[in-house]
């Protein structure tokens, strides 16, 4: 086994099929390509390491989009904050327009300039170890 692939896993809280579909309800998503499916706790984490704990509450607080990279997410709300012990936001990657070159990825960069508030929504989500 390459050593580089030990680490490329990721922690994350996997969206239930029922919040997924509201939100889908909720906000439409901007772009062709729909993602939509979890918010990313860590990344680059080992084969081995734990699934993150149950979060006490986890809400959509915010939505953005960025019309010349074609990406759009939720931003989310794990335990009260929106801010990632790495400094980046919880999100969801919400769509994205893989004609205009955008990645899923490009949802971090963007979000540092903020985002658009909405009313809290409660979510459901799986704490689960990702490939």
């Amino acid at each position: 086994m390459k050593l580089e692939n030990l680490f490329e896993m990721y922690t994350a809280l996997v969206l239930d099929g029922r919040s997924r579909r509201f939100l889908r309800k909720t906000f439409p998503p901007k772009y062709p390509d729909f993602i939509g499916h979890h918010i990313t706790m860590k990344f680059g984490v080992p084969k081995d390491t734990p699934k993150p704990s149950q979060p006490k509450t986890v809400e959509v607080v915010g939505h953005k989009y960025d019309d010349e990279r074609g990406v759009e997410a939720l931003v989310v709300a794990v335990n009260g904050k929106t801010k990632r012990p790495d400094g980046s936001t919880y999100h969801v990657t919400w769509s994205i327009d893989k004609s205009k070159g955008a990645k899923p990825v490009h949802s971090n960069n963007m979000l540092k300039g903020g985002f658009d508030k909405v009313d809290p929504i409660a979510i459901k989500i799986s704490p689960e170890l990702l490939q």
